[in-house]
């Protein structure tokens, strides 16, 4: 790359912020559905429409006219969707959840990344919320951040059990543990997309997940099969169980931290017990990743404070290094995705050598 198209390059990372909020404004200020509902309307319409002033509604929408998003005639003065108006009302939904997700959790906190990444926490969550700890545990506590994150999450949830529990092993009659699972969800869908005659599932996350998690399981019908384990994932696994899954957890830390928990996993199993691990990652070649344009600013300055994505090599490299044997590894096909995807999950599955 030239000195000259690098420079280019620099200018898409100053507009960066500015496009994201100009693009989302119009959808929550309502210029884009209002335009939906009546194609053919001027800026002053809009305006009264929205309680905005003319003035501006012209200025935000021209950024959409230039993309293609929104249509203009030059000779009426008025607006139309152009581009947007193909695009079916539940990929919009989704795509809007994401960008909702951004701004709640993301776009405040990243003015402080850099002192985030010398401190390893999330100054963002201290500076703006006076807060210490993650997003997870500030999610529980601020309704801004929680509302936003569960909306995305909750869709992200209902997209990916399907895949990963279609595509893992789990012999009938299995105990499994369901590491850092939360609030139970994980075990709830273990038995929908698993469950088999004599199989049980425990939850294993911090003993103030309890109550929640125990509701959840009578709500759901598997009381009676699901149980809560109270404990600290990095003081010891619980043994017992022939199945250990591990959702989106591993990516919250480094690489020691990675292997403290492994190690964990490895000696709570029995020789041959396997264990799943389901979790964002990154292409082998980096230069092919989308992933790696958000995720690695979101862990470091608004969720944890570390860890972020990895290759699927270098998960493999770490469960051979903590005991396992990988048996299976299995990534998402960019191609089945929609286009507007940002992560790619993947699967690892090993046993336990002995």
């Amino acid at each position: 790359m030239t000195a000259h198209a690098t420079l280019a390059r620099f200018r898409e990372y100053m507009v960066g912020p500015a496009r994201f909020m100009n693009l989302l404004s119009c959808f929550e200020l309502g210029l884009i559905d209002e335009l939906r509902e009546h194609p053919g309307t001027s800026a002053v319409e809009l305006g009264v429409a929205v309680g905005a002033r003319p003035d501006a509604v012209e200025q935000l929408l021209n950024l959409p006219v230039k993309e293609g998003f929104v249509a203009y005639d030059e000779a009426s003065g008025t607006y139309r969707l152009d581009a947007l108006a193909d695009v079916a009302d539940v990929d919009l939904d989704r795509v809007l959840a994401f960008m909702g997700k951004i701004k709640a959790t993301t776009l405040r906190q990243l003015y402080y990344l850099t002192e985030s990444v010398r401190s390893g926490s999330v100054v963002g969550l201290k500076e703006l919320y006076g807060f210490d700890g993650d997003l997870y545990g500030a999610m529980a506590v601020h309704e801004d951040l929680r509302a936003p994150w569960s909306k995305l999450m909750d869709s992200v949830t209902d997209r990916i059990d399907p895949w990963f529990f279609g595509n893992v092993d789990i012999p009938a009659g299995s105990q499994v543990l369901d590491l850092a699972g939360h609030t139970g969800l994980g075990a709830i869908h273990t038995h929908r997309f698993k469950g088999s005659p004599g199989m049980r599932v425990a939850t294993f996350d911090l003993p103030d997940k309890r109550e929640e998690c125990l509701r959840n399981f009578r709500e759901h019908g598997v009381d009676g099969i699901s149980s809560f384990i109270g404990g600290d994932v990095f003081e010891a696994v619980p043994p017992g169980f022939d199945v250990v899954l591990i959702k989106h957890f591993l990516n919250m830390f480094d690489r020691d931290d990675v292997l403290k928990i492994l190690n964990n996993v490895h000696a709570s199993l029995a020789p041959g017990g396997q264990v799943h691990i389901l979790g964002p990652i990154y292409t082998e070649n980096i230069k092919d990743s989308w992933s790696v344009d958000y995720y690695p600013s979101f862990f470091l300055g608004c969720a944890t404070g570390q860890g972020g994505p990895q290759k699927m090599s270098t998960f493999r490299a770490w469960l051979e290094e903590a005991g396992f044997t990988v048996t299976r590894e299995i990534a998402q096909d960019p191609a089945e995705l929609p286009p507007d995807a940002l992560p790619l999950q993947g699967i690892l599955s090993a046993t336990k050598n002995g």
